[in-house]
Parts: structure tokens; sequence; C-alpha cells
């Protein structure tokens, strides 16, 4: 049996509804419909439309997730059908913080939305850390100081761009990469972003090549941060101060 016919099979029985009733809710007759749950035959197009809006459960979700595994009352179904994400708690019930390693970032791209890799991951939890879905992600580069190499930022899943908050800094995944930034504005084609260290100029992350966004909740430190890094970062914003200031010199000489 298909994951589609065990998905309509679990669903139906969810609801304590008959063949007959659901293939008359759907204009179909029960021994046509009962074909589709012992997965003898698969549905058209329009059929499926109508049985995705009959058990409420996009299209995407009864082809390809196993529901019986991550029943619907666990799963944030986000904007579009695009992706899902498997609310895990451990054994007090505590929200289980999935932690994608520096080595896992990657292949993150491509299994952000599948249950078993997500599933994979290490976890943590974290009690000060509630109503809502987070996700720990590696720091990576020297453009968000003092967060370094050895950093994991957690963020909380943001279900809405229109709740982006100008200052605020977000964990983008892109189709290039999982990026952290702070936020400063947003248009119809993408959202403004720039990092803390100034050598870093602001640029546009386009809303076509967004999967996720993630809004900082707080960050694990794995490596002490040394001082001559602080030194380091200081010097470096020094020096980007007086580049600013000869370039607004020159422009007020010209």
């Amino acid at each position: 049996m298909s994951i589609f016919s065990e998905n309509i099979r679990f669903l139906r029985d969810k609801m304590k509804a008959s063949q007959q009733k659901v293939g008359d809710e759907i204009s179909i007759t029960r021994g046509r419909y009962a074909t589709y749950e012992d997965g003898r035959s698969e549905p058209p197009i329009e059929i499926l439309i109508k049985l995705s809006k009959y058990y409420k459960v996009s299209i995407d979700l009864l082809l390809t997730v196993d529901l019986r595994k991550y029943p619907l009352e666990n799963i944030v179904n986000l904007p579009n059908n695009r992706m899902l994400l498997p609310m895990k708690v451990d054994h007090t019930g505590e929200n289980r913080i999935e932690i994608v390693p520096q080595k896992a970032s990657m292949g993150y791209l491509s299994g952000y939305n599948d249950p078993e890799f997500v599933e994979g991951l290490q976890h943590l939890s974290l009690p000060f850390l509630r109503n809502g879905k987070f996700r720990a992600f590696p720091a990576d580069g020297d453009s968000m100081p003092p967060y370094n190499d050895g950093t994991y930022i957690v963020g909380k899943y943001l279900e809405d761009k229109k709740d982006l908050k100008k200052g605020k800094t977000y964990i983008f995944i892109t189709k290039d990469g999982i990026v952290y930034k702070r936020y400063s504005k947003q248009n119809d084609s993408g959202s403004f972003v720039s990092s803390d260290n100034s050598f870093y100029e602001p640029y546009e992350i386009k809303w076509s090549e967004v999967f996720e966004i993630w809004e900082f909740a707080c960050s694990i430190n794995t490596k002490e941060l040394r001082i001559e890094n602080l030194e380091y970062q200081e010097i470096k914003s020094m020096f980007e101060k007086l580049r600013l200031e000869i370039r607004s010199s020159n422009k007020n000489i010209h």
C-alpha cells in the first residue's frame, strides 16, 4: 500500500466516517473509494483535490508524509504547503529543539521539509523557550560579531514575513544557504538585511529564494570568546569608521 492509501484510511478512521460517507461527500461510489484505500488504484487529480478539501490536508502531505507517524496536531503546516515542521517533545513534554550541525547545514537545504531528516538531527530542550517551534543553526564567519564559528543561534519559526521587525536579527534559509542577518526593511521583491560587521555591505534577499525565516530566540556558545577577538573587532570597526569619514570628506570636496 502507498503512503497515500494509508493516509486516507488513517484520516477516515480518525473522523469515524464510513467509506460510503466519504464516497458520497466527494461524489464517487463506495467501491471506487475503497480501491484508493486498498492501493488498487490511484485517484485522478480532480479526486485528489476533493479528498484534500474533505480531509483538510494538502495534496503534498497526503502523498508524501506518513500522517500516522506525524499526526496533524503535531505538524505546523506552513504557508502555501511548501513545507512542514513536525513538532516533537521529549519525555518530559518539553519542546524538542533540533540542532543543525555545521556538517549538515548544506544538507538542511534539501532536507528542511523531510520529517525523517529532521527527526535524525540531535536535539535539546530549553524550558524557557515555549509557545513556538524552535531550531538551532550554526553561526559562520565574522559578519555578526560576537557570534562566530562555534556559536549556535536558536531561532523561533516565523510564520509570516509581515512579522519581521526592523532592527531584529533573523536566520534566513535560502536556496543559496543559511544566513544570519539583521533585518531593515522589505518590499514585494525581497528583504533588505545587513551584517553587524560594517565591513560587509547590506544587500537584498529575494523572497523567491527564501524557504524559511527564524527569529533570534537565544544563542549557545561552544567556544569561549577570546579577548583578542574583541580587540580585533574594535580595530576593524575603527578602520571602517575612518573609511566612511574619508568617503564623506571626498564627497564634500567634490
